[in-house]
């Protein structure tokens, strides 16, 4: 769901999720950041399918910065906030941030950069419209 130009997800952390000492292993926020994603655009209205399937293109990460800042234990339900911070031809990059649910103290900040590629070549690919429009739109 959208507060403001923000997209928020609840996502709870489970024995899987975390290591021996039931704090969330660090590989497991990317596995969050990318469902959050999926829900970002779907709620957009623009889920990953219609790229592919319409447009023959998809999102890869170009990059990833990870910022952990406080462990996530076994059974916290977090909340992931994605923001687009900009949008380009062919190109996206977007802050994800998580908190423990009523909480304001960040636990892990993401920056992300996606780059949008050809399902065939994997080369560049133009932002459809469709697309575009509607990410430019949540950038501050």
């Amino acid at each position: 769901m959208f507060v403001g130009k923000k997209h928020r997800y609840e996502v709870r952390v489970y024995f899987e999720d975390t290591d021996a000492g039931g704090i969330v292993y660090h590989a497991t926020y990317l596995r969050f950041a990318e469902r959050a994603r999926s829900e970002c655009l779907r709620d957009l209205g623009i889920a990953h399918a219609d790229l592919v399937v319409r447009h023959g293109i998809f999102f890869v990460v170009r990059r990833a910065k990870l910022d952990y800042l406080r462990p996530a234990r076994l059974d916290d339900l977090l909340v992931v906030e994605t923001e687009v911070l900009s949008v380009g031809g062919a190109s996206a990059s977007l802050r994800q941030s998580f908190y423990r649910r009523g909480e304001t103290a960040a636990l892990v900040l993401l920056t992300v950069a996606l780059a949008s590629v050809g399902c065939g070549d994997q080369r560049p690919a133009r932002l459809p419209a469709a697309w575009r429009t509607p990410l430019a739109a949540l950038v501050e």
